[in-house]
């Protein structure tokens, strides 16, 4: 009799491990994401600004610019970086989380034991050992669903990381050259300065050999100290980039930290591959799908929560006690068991649970959407920039070789006198502003060849930081 029942019983358990392997519903594909999320968006063959290599996007971007020292400081920013430390324990937390959630995937096994004394009033001499087990057969995939948005926030939470990686790295850059133009600038003003003097010496000359007046000095003495100023606000701006650099890196801001004392050089066109493959490469887009993926299975734990739940239990205990007379039984004894537990009545709470899902699971198509739009929008504003910087800076390079002439005939007009010291002054402004703009203008153009990078999702290494292919 035993033995057919124990039969019956594993024929149940057998059957209802069947029923719980039972396939899950899929995540939205990426072609049937993008149609939804971006119904508007008509992706082109090409990028329109086409200021770039039609190739497949190349990795390890920050060799490109050839700068060991650079190098160093984007890897001591990778290692001592609060903000990317912090990014980096929540994707060990989200690992927490799934192991949580894949744990009810599992048998929970449990032991209790008591023991007393023969003086002991409160348990009458009772020992015993209770070993339980139970299992939750999943039939309709609620826990597998919950473990499937686990495992899809944990892949959120590490492209975030791999984009946070990227990201500080074009920091770093970007405020390197930054910094190395806030020195530059500062000698452009020093230049500047020596001029003006020059121009207030000759202006005494003038003055003493009956040429000049009182006046022109006072105009020249006035343009020294517009000079000077200007000299100490570019002494503060290259402290404050320095700073702004040191705080990445997670130094004290001293303004110590050493600088290259010229602009790198311009990289080769960058590979910039397909507007197709922008969504599948970048670690936030790879984010923001991978959180849909963890709202659709939300919303699928929640519909599963509406239904029954089956569990199977087996336990084994012994008893004995050295004051209690025990009705006779086996000992050791063991048992096997199943529960179930079908929600009749919540006040339409497990249905308002659904709805909360399927909303949460719109915001985050509606996330991508906005992802992958300002994908797109970086890209075609990087390309853009560098096509209209690449222009500017020949026109600009032009400008200063024609200021620079005309302020040394000017100098000469103005010593034999035949033209005033206004028309000098003229010159060292124009030429000052001309010299400031070309220098701008080559700092930004690697500025945005760091965004193009960026926004591309190409590696600054030769490896990524988790898992961030398309899934």
């Amino acid at each position: 009799m035993r033995a057919t029942r124990v039969t019956r019983i594993a024929a149940a358990a057998a059957l209802a491990s069947v029923l719980a392997g039972c396939a899950l519903k899929a995540p939205p594909t990426v072609a049937d994401l993008q149609k939804e999320a971006l119904p508007n968006t008509a992706v082109p063959s090409a990028f329109k600004a086409g200021a770039g290599v039609a190739a497949p996007v190349a990795e390890r971007w920050l060799a490109s610019f050839n700068d060991e020292a650079l190098s160093a400081l984007v890897d001591e920013a990778l290692t001592f970086n609060a903000d990317l430390q912090g990014a980096a324990l929540r994707v060990e937390r989200a690992a927490g989380y799934l192991r949580v959630a894949s744990a009810s995937l599992l048998p929970s096994v449990d032991l209790f034991g008591t023991g007393s004394g023969a003086s002991s009033n409160s348990t009458s001499g009772l020992n015993g050992l209770w070993l339980n087990a139970s299992l939750e057969l999943d039939i309709w995939g609620r826990i597998r669903y919950g473990a499937a948005a686990a495992q899809a926030d944990a892949e959120a939470l590490a492209a975030d990381f791999a984009y946070a990686r990227q990201s500080l790295a074009a920091m770093v850059a970007k405020s390197w050259f930054l910094a190395t133009e806030a020195g530059l600038q500062r000698s452009i003003v020093q230049d500047m300065l020596r001029s003006s003097e020059s121009v207030l010496g000759l202006s005494r000359d003038r003055l003493r050999i009956g040429n000049g007046t009182e006046q022109d000095v006072a105009v020249a003495r006035a343009n020294v100290g517009s000079y000077r100023d200007m000299l100490r606000q570019a002494d503060l701006s290259r402290e404050q980039a320095l700073r702004a650099l040191e705080l990445l890196l997670g130094r004290y801001p001293s303004a110590e930290v050493a600088v290259s004392p010229k602009l790198s050089a311009m990289p080769a066109p960058v590979p910039v591959g397909l507007p197709s493959e922008l969504l599948e490469r970048r670690p936030d887009v790879v984010a923001a799908k991978r959180r849909v993926a963890a709202a659709f299975n939300r919303v699928g734990e929640a519909q599963a929560a509406r239904l029954p739940r089956i569990s199977l239990t087996a336990g084994i205990s012994a008893i004995s006690s050295d004051v209690v007379v025990l009705q006779d039984r086996d000992n050791p004894a063991w048992g096997l068991g199943a529960n179930l537990l079908a929600p009749i009545y919540q006040g339409g709470a497990l249905r308002a649970q659904v709805d909360i899902r399927t909303t949460e699971q719109k915001q985050a198509v509606a996330a991508y959407a906005s992802v992958g739009q300002r994908a797109f929008g970086e890209v075609e504003n990087a390309l853009s920039a560098e096509f209209a910087l690449n222009d500017r800076e020949a026109i600009l390079q032009a400008n200063v070789r024609d200021n620079e002439r005309a302020l040394e005939l000017t100098k000469t007009q103005f010593r034999v006198g035949s033209t005033d010291q206004r028309a000098v002054e003229q010159r060292l402004l124009a030429l000052h502003s001309a010299r400031t703009s070309l220098l701008r203008v080559q700092s930004e153009r690697l500025a945005q060849r760091i965004n193009l990078h960026l926004a591309l999702g190409g590696s600054f290494s030769e490896t990524t930081s988790g898992p961030v292919a398309a899934r």
